[in-house]
């Protein structure tokens, strides 16, 4: 119900909202949450007979695809997860979005999906951020405009074989930090966690590394589980030993440690490297800290630990308090260098601080184009 009255909100808006001011829309920007909000449209191309058609905008939040289709049989997806910034010079901005785009066509290659080129990502990216420019949070109010980007195998097969036909989608909505929901005062003094031991979030040579959406199915039952013992995130260990950390439900694991160095998992098979995660160990070699991607065997180490977070595209950082595992819960220090480093890395993001590293894009705004570049090439990856 509280979907379909979301949707409905669609009529709202008049069309010729869709190329207004920045946040024109005037939602209560500080209470958006992190949830499926209406918005002017999605992109949408489609790849048949060897090649992708051009992009086009689709108003309603529905799409048309066979009952047999590849990705819902067999699970033949992969996506990503980016925001777009209002800045405090004005402009638009995509941050770091050549990783997202260097992430997801490695999970089309791992899922035999045709690939696509830079350029009509970007193009797509854009065409969705211009759409749905009014629903861009303004600067200072701690929003941004969430993207979601998706490659999925549309056309139909009965047994297990790729698709012949393919859609590429990219997905819009504004959004405030992934965890508000929890309240101020868990995202300032920490979230209560546990260790996941009856469950593997992957297997050792599986899927974990790739954004699909059968890493997430795994967690469903599992989170549900120790949500409702109170336990806000859960972290799982290796699936061979239990043993080495891997990561939170939805986020990378990261900490600092007692003599004030940065640690977090090497990025295995069955760990999904982080975007998030790999820049703020860059702020944290910028801060002069020593940054350590390793094997972090918990029980050998926790007591090592004195701040630990959750980081990631949608929740940035989730400072963790504790972690139960079995009968003993182990505590951790409110965050001092993790918000830091996190109040550094937003500040890059909405231009408030020099981007040294070259993260961030400048979105044209000005004019909407409706046709997308060249692909420069039909093969499949």
């Amino acid at each position: 119900l509280k979907l379909c009255i979301q949707y409905n909100c669609l009529r709202l808006y008049p069309a010729s909202d869709h190329m207004t001011a920045v946040g024109s829309a005037n939602l209560d920007w500080k209470n958006i949450g992190f949830c499926v909000q209406p918005n002017h449209g999605y992109v949408c191309a489609t790849w048949k007979d060897g090649s992708w058609s051009d992009c086009k905008v689709v108003k309603e939040p529905y799409m048309q695809m066979h009952v047999n289709s590849v990705a819902l049989h067999y699970g033949q997806t992969c996506w990503e997860g980016m925001k777009a910034f209002h800045c405090k010079d004005g402009s638009v901005r995509t941050f770091n979005d050549v990783e997202n785009y260097h992430r997801l066509s490695n999970g089309a290659q791992r899922m035999l999906i045709p690939g696509i080129s830079l350029e009509f990502f970007r193009h797509a990216v854009d065409m969705c951020v211009n759409v749905n420019l009014s629903l861009l949070p303004p600067y200072g109010s701690g929003g941004a405009l969430y993207l979601r980007p998706i490659l999925l195998g549309s056309g139909p097969m009965l047994g297990l074989a790729p698709a012949k036909e393919y859609m590429f989608l990219v997905i819009g909505s504004p959004v405030g930090n992934y965890f508000s929901a929890l309240g101020p005062e868990i995202l300032q003094k920490g979230a209560p966690g546990k260790v996941v031991l009856e469950y593997d979030r992957s297997a050792p040579r599986g899927m974990g590394s790739v954004k699909c959406s059968g890493n997430y199915g795994a967690d469903l039952y599992p989170s549900s589980l120790h949500k409702a013992e109170g336990y806000m995130v859960g972290l799982y260990l290796d699936p061979v030993e239990q043993r080495y950390i891997e990561e939170f439900n939805v986020t990378n694991f990261a900490s600092i440690t007692k003599d004030g160095t940065y640690i977090t998992p090497e990025w295995t098979a069955s760990i999904l490297p982080s975007i998030t995660n790999k820049c703020l160990q860059q702020l944290a070699k910028d801060m002069g800290l020593k940054v350590e991607q390793r094997r972090i065997d918990f029980l050998k180490e926790v007591d090592n630990f004195k701040e630990v977070a959750a980081v990631g595209t949608a929740a940035v950082v989730l400072p963790i308090r504790s972690l139960l595992m079995r009968d003993k819960v182990f505590t951790f220090e409110q965050h001092e260098v993790m918000r830091k480093l996190q109040n550094e890395l937003v500040a890059i993001q909405t231009g408030d601080a020099t981007d040294k590293h070259g993260w961030t894009r400048i979105v044209q705004t000005t004019s909407q184009s409706t046709s997308a570049p060249a692909t420069g090439s039909k093969a499949r990856l």
